[in-house]
């Protein structure tokens, strides 16, 4: 088997540039360990990297990624459960401060389910998983009251509120965050615009974040 060009070549590029710039910073996570702040929970879609929409340096971010950026209640039952480890060890051991709940459009997963799509195999591993949307699904009401590709973006939308839900059913969050120490919060990210609007959690809206820079942004890159 030959390992992929793509990841080589990127690898070499890596290599003369990045590593060149952050050589102290690796060194330094490698001796101390890392310490971010910031827990992301993204989605698997190539084309929503946290790391890259927020121009993150080595260590800033602990990012976890599944279909549908979702995470399932608190169930301690003895099964494996590679998300529910990844948040145990962010919040009790790493201690980070924030938990973003990274949503975007076009959601492959969240699609799938609106649109009831035959199983992919036997195991229909993706239709288990994205039973978890099934509140949120509730919540936005019966497909047909609107536009697919509108129906969709909502639900993506609700989805996200039901995975901050599902959050604060974990003992070691619900407890940080009544004490002020850990924050919730959920973003959604327009995979054809960049745009990225934040959930303001009084009002129950997203709010698009830099809007102007982004206008201006957009703009220079169109034109």
């Amino acid at each position: 088997m030959t390992f992929p060009d793509r990841l080589i070549e990127g690898y070499t590029a890596f290599l003369d540039q990045r590593l060149r710039e952050e050589q102290s910073r690796y060194q330094e996570l490698a001796e101390s360990g890392q310490s971010p702040e910031i827990m992301v929970i993204g989605c698997c879609d190539s084309r929503v990297s946290p790391e890259v929409i927020f121009d993150a340096r080595p260590g800033e971010l602990f990012v976890v990624r599944n279909v549908a950026n979702l995470v399932p209640p608190y169930t301690p039952d003895g099964a494996q459960r590679a998300v529910s480890a990844a948040l145990e060890f962010a919040v009790q051991a790493l201690k980070v401060k924030h938990i973003v709940v990274l949503g975007h459009a076009q959601c492959g997963g969240i699609r799938a389910y609106a649109e009831e799509s035959a199983p992919l195999s036997p195991g229909d591993f993706i239709g288990s998983w994205m039973a978890l949307i099934a509140p949120a699904a509730k919540a936005v009401g019966a497909r047909g009251e609107r536009p697919m590709a509108d129906y969709v973006a909502h639900l993506e939308k609700a989805s996200m509120l039901t995975t901050l839900d599902n959050l604060m059913t974990f003992p070691c969050v619900r407890i940080l965050v009544e004490r002020g120490k850990l924050q919730l919060h959920a973003a959604y990210f327009g995979v054809a615009t960049g745009a990225l609007s934040v959930l303001d959690q009084n009002s129950g809206e997203f709010r698009r974040i830099a809007a102007a820079e982004h206008h201006e942004a957009f703009n220079a890159v169109r034109f």
